[in-house]
Formats: structure tokens, C-alpha cells, sequence
């Protein structure tokens, strides 16, 4: 188990969905130093196995995409992280319909499933917090990631009307919206683009990924991390319905 740092949550139940890797990943390590008991589910049931037995979390194996699955994820959850995502790129008129509507399945619809099934014991406790990880693209659009960019647009709105609703029951509910994240998944696609163009990792980087962004860095989870712990620490409870970008300045050009 990680020492604890700052926050302190003890007594509080914490769910993190896409918990297995990267932004989840160290999600999970940030809540669990903070004292809290974390529910790191993930489909990866090796991988977040292995992580909660580490951590001392406990591990849900769930497949997200199977939304009735998620119903009753969040019972009792204090905290509730939704993270889990997945992405898929390809022109419009080439995007296959199953993985348009697999992408809303994970990253709408079993979020909302697993809010609806938290608010409950959230409401009678008179305290919740619901985060949910979005990204630039819940923002703004980008060419050829048609089903992510509309997931998180909708998750955006889901964010903000769970927000209303909970706004009588000290419940908040908040978007993070980061740029590129330095994850495992994105580390491997600017590997291979560097190979197929022969340059420098660094250079696909600053170049393709970071063209738009005055912040020539990729995030860190355990920054998308920090933030999220910070959501659940004193003096936010004024901060609901908000859309809070770490993007390095993307959506200010």
C-alpha cells in the first residue's frame, strides 16, 4: 500500500472504472494513499488483479461494454471515477456501426448505469462525488475519432446533469478534460509512427500530437490523478458542472 499523502478519505468508498492502466491506474494509487477503499474494476482481469492485490484495492472484473453489467457498480460508492474508454480511428463514412455504438456503450451508457445505481446511497449520505475523465475532445473535435469525440461530448452533458440533480444532496459532478496523456497505448502509437516516418519519438510528438498545444508536453496520469483527489478534498463544493481542461493551452488557441 502507498503512503499517504495530503487528502484523507478514509471511510470513503472509491470507484475507478479503466483502472488496470494508465489514467486508472495511478488513479487508484492516488485514492488508495489517500486511505480510501477502491473498487478498481477493468475487463483486464490479470492486470487489475495484480494491481489491486498491490495496492490493497479490490478488484471488480467487469466488461463495460456489456452495460447491464454496470448496474450495480456503484452501489455504495462515495466516489465514483469514471475513466474507462476505449478508442478507434477511421474516416466517417468507413466507421464501423458496432464500434460507433461499443464506444457510447462504455464510455455513455455504463456511466450513467453505474451513476444511477451510486446517487442513491450518495443522496442519503448527503455527500458524493462523481467524476468523470473526458478529454480535449469533449471540447473540441478532432478528424476521424467520430465515436470518441461523441462520447465525450455526451458525457460532458451527462456531467452536468448530474450535476443539477445533485446539487440538493452536497453531490458534485465535474468533467476532467486533459489533452494526450503520457499512457501505454499512446506511448505505442508514437512508436510506430516514429518508426514508419523515421524521426524521433519526440519529434511525432511534438509535431502530430502537440501541434495544437502551446504546452509542449504530454500529461501524466498521475496528474489526471491529483486532480481527481483534489475534486474529492475541502473547499469544491461549489465546483459542479464543470468542464476543467489540463490540456497545456489546447483549447485556448
Amino acid at each position: 500500500m502507498s503512503e499517504r499523502t495530503g487528502l484523507d478519505l478514509d471511510g470513503k468508498r472509491v470507484l475507478v472504472t479503466g483502472a488496470a492502466s494508465g489514467i486508472g491506474a495511478a488513479l487508484t494509487r492516488r485514492f488508495v494513499a489517500a486511505g480510501a477503499e477502491v473498487i478498481a474494476a477493468d475487463k483486464a482481469a490479470d492486470a487489475v488483479t495484480a494491481l489491486a492485490d498491490e495496492l490493497g484495492a479490490t478488484a471488480r472484473v467487469v466488461d463495460l461494454g456489456e452495460p447491464d453489467d454496470a448496474d450495480d457498480l456503484g452501489e455504495g460508492a462515495d466516489v465514483v471515477v469514471n475513466n474507462a474508454g476505449f478508442q478507434h480511428v477511421a474516416p466517417l463514412q468507413e466507421f464501423p456501426p458496432e464500434v460507433f455504438a461499443a464506444i457510447l456503450r462504455v464510455m455513455v451508457e455504463s456511466p450513467f448505469r453505474i451513476v444511477r445505481s451510486a446517487l442513491p446511497g450518495m443522496y442519503q449520505r448527503g455527500w458524493g462525488r462523481v467524476i468523470n475523465i473526458s478529454s480535449v475532445h469533449g471540447l473540441r473535435a478532432s478528424p476521424f475519432k467520430s465515436a470518441y469525440v461523441t462520447a465525450k461530448h455526451a458525457v460532458e452533458g451527462l456531467s452536468k446533469t448530474i450535476a443539477l440533480e445533485g446539487a440538493p444532496h452536497g453531490v458534485t459532478s465535474n468533467c476532467l478534460c486533459p489533452g494526450f496523456v503520457r499512457t501505454p497505448l499512446l506511448e505505442r502509437q508514437v512508436a510506430e509512427q516514429a518508426r514508419l516516418h523515421r524521426v524521433p519519438e519526440a519529434q511525432v510528438t511534438e509535431d502530430v500530437l502537440l501541434a495544437r498545444t502551446p504546452v509542449k508536453r504530454l500529461v501524466e496520469p498521475d496528474e489526471v490523478a491529483e486532480f481527481a483527489a483534489w475534486l474529492c478534498g475541502p473547499g469544491t463544493t461549489s465546483i459542479t458542472g464543470a468542464s476543467l481542461s489540463m490540456d497545456g493551452g489546447w483549447t485556448a488557441n
